[in-house]
């Protein structure tokens, strides 16, 4: 079941064997794989923190404690910023590296990574509760990608000569911005991290990077392959702890020159706060997301039951750009809801480490909390509940796939991010209106339309107020193209090409010449 989704989504899964992933096309996992690296990396040495304090980080499908990790707050972000500041002086190794070597540095990264892969996998599904399967088949391949992706750009992020009035000579640079703090969530850990340190390492920052709590195994196990690839001292920094601690004084800190966040739009709202109260440091924000998800009658059924499937469920429902409003036209209304209903109930819901699994846990008991929550409230508020609602087994965070039919738009579950297997379904009868209503959120990260009419696609994509916009698909990403979202969404795009701009500086330099000829 889970391949079959998986095939669909990212094609290249279609060459695994046919069989229900074979230990030929993923490797049997260790259900308790060793922890390494639980102190903060600063200066490329393991250190404890200066308060000496440590924190717990949970198994998610047991409730119980895998190791103990540093807990870094300001005095150990000031150590990470000092390092970071060291390694970008003027004349210093960093600096003074050749961009090409810049690249061989990232992709020597990934090439560690991609060794490590199996590993790496078994971390990530430990401490986040991802199923395995999706970690090794999904993540760690994109990581790879995109690490590579920039790998490349390095030596090409080109500046312009320009013909300006007069006897001079103008061109321009791209430089660096500096020292980078970047906060990166528990919902993809490793894919994350990827999106963060391969354009700022590419363009020549340095990093200071926050780890989400609930997740900071696998990045610190990546901050012991910076080392081994060679990257200098203090270039990368990587810092476990709270977010009003340690990512307030990130967001706050006057030698940071640039901070990068992905999370909760209220978190951006400080932060951004932050640094208008102290450098004004560059602020790019990828945010929270309530995506409308839309689906005309004339769509190709299966494929739309299927996809809507996997945009809202996928990944325990914990992504930022979810299709989390499922608007469908009504002429087909009660038939996608009632093969919706029927695919959920056959989605697999357990041990993460087995192969069958399709969903996982929640990250943790606050989420796994909050989310029963918001299940309450749609069920208080009128919804009705066609499937689960409930707790999914006896220990851990999981919870039932859970599918409400005749939402409104003015109910809560309608209008927040709820983060988890909740799926909201409505109906609409005009594309007019259905535009008016996708639009009609303070969010506008992602969307998704349909159809087979190619100028219906067409219109309504036109006409999304989102970032990205998917047409008979879902969740498709590529480090080639860009990612961001519009409104409360945030600002600034990751990946592509245009993810370089958001670590670049342009300098204009113009020189006075005796005499300039075309």
């Amino acid at each position: 079941m889970l391949r079959t989704v998986l095939t669909r989504t990212f094609p290249q899964l279609s060459r695994i064997s046919a069989c229900q992933y074979s230990a030929a096309a993923i490797p049997a996992p260790s259900t308790q794989p060793d922890v390494h690296f639980s102190k903060l990396f600063i200066n490329n040495e393991w250190q404890d923190a200066v308060s000496k304090k440590t924190f717990p980080t949970i198994n998610p499908s047991t409730g119980e404690v895998i190791c103990q990790v540093a807990e870094g707050d300001k005095a150990d972000v000031d150590k990470a910023v000092k390092a970071a500041k060291d390694a970008f002086r003027l004349g210093s190794p960093w600096r003074r590296m050749d961009a090409s070597h810049r690249g061989l540095l990232l992709s020597r990264l990934a090439d560690a990574i991609e060794r490590d892969a199996a590993y790496l996998a078994e971390l990530e599904t430990l401490d986040n509760g991802k199923p395995y399967a999706v970690s090794y088949m999904v993540d760690v391949p994109m990581v790879v990608k995109c690490l590579r992706y920039y790998a490349g750009w390095a030596d090409k992020w080109e500046g312009k000569t320009i013909p300006i009035d007069g006897d001079y000579f103008c061109y321009t640079r791209h430089e660096p911005i500096g020292v980078c703090g970047q906060i990166i969530p528990w919902n993809f850990p490793l894919l994350m991290q990827a999106w963060k340190l391969g354009p700022a390492l590419a363009t020549g920052n340095t990093v200071v990077m926050k780890v989400a709590e609930q997740t900071p195994l696998t990045a610190l196990y990546v901050a012991h392959l910076i080392k081994e690839v060679g990257f200098p001292p203090g270039v990368v920094n990587i810092v476990p702890g709270m977010g009003p601690s340690a990512g307030a004084a990130i967001a706050s800190h006057m030698d940071v020159d640039k901070v990068a966040f992905t999370g909760s739009t209220e978190v951006g709202h400080l932060i951004q706060q932050a640094s208008g109260t102290s450098n004004l440091k560059k602020v790019t924000l990828e945010l929270g997301g309530k995506s409308p998800n839309i689906i005309l009658s004339d769509a190709d059924m299966e494929v739309a039951v299927e996809q809507s499937h996997f945009a809202l469920f996928f990944n325990q429902g914990q992504c930022c750009c979810a299709g989390s409003r499922t608007y469908v036209q009504d002429s087909i209304y009660n038939e996608f809801v009632e093969r919706s209903v029927e695919r959920a109930k056959k989605r697999v819901v357990g041990d993460p480490f087995n192969l069958n699994t399709e969903q996982g846990p929640q990250v943790d008991e606050e989420q796994f909390k909050k989310i029963l929550g918001y299940i309450s409230s749609g069920k208080r508020e009128g919804a009705k509940l066609m499937c689960g609602g409930g707790v999914a087994a006896d220990r851990g965070y999981f919870i039932q796939p859970t599918i409400f039919g005749d939402v409104q738009d003015n109910m809560t579950i309608a209008r927040e991010e709820i983060f988890g297997p909740v799926m909201q379904i409505l109906k609409f009868k005009s594309l007019e209106e259905v535009l008016e209503r996708a639009n009609d959120s303070k969010y506008g990260l992602a969307a998704a339309v349909f159809t087979k009419d190619i100028d219906k696609a067409h219109y309504i994509s036109n006409g999304l107020r989102a970032g990205t916009v998917w047409i008979n698909c879902y969740d498709v990403f590529g480090a080639q193209a860009p990612f961001g979202g519009y409104k409360a969404s945030g600002n600034g795009r990751e990946l592509g090409e245009y993810g370089l701009d958001n670590y670049t500086e342009v300098k204009t330099v113009t020189i006075k010449v005796p005499q300039k000829n075309s």
